[in-house]
């Protein structure tokens, strides 16, 4: 079980793009940590370009949520 609010990393940005043979390949670069809702099912705006200030921001809205001990269960995508 976890709490409502977690932290996961940011969906990459690519940058640049090149074909080599049959394949294409992407250059990615990362942006940081959103914080997840794990109630609502979605990411939540904005993105923190560290994990500490993801974790800190995380930390506030689970004890500001209704119900702070409230757990949801794991989701496995398998």
């Amino acid at each position: 079980m976890q709490p409502r609010f977690v932290i996961v990393p940011a969906v990459p940005i690519a940058t640049e793009s090149f074909h080599s043979g049959g394949r294409y390949y992407a250059n990615t670069l990362s942006s940081g940590f959103d914080v997840y809702d794990n109630q609502e099912k979605m990411r939540l705006k904005p993105s923190y370009a560290n994990k500490g200030l993801a974790g800190a921001a995380c930390a506030k809205m689970n004890m500001e949520s209704r119900n702070p001990t409230e757990l949801f269960p794991v989701l496995r995508s398998e």
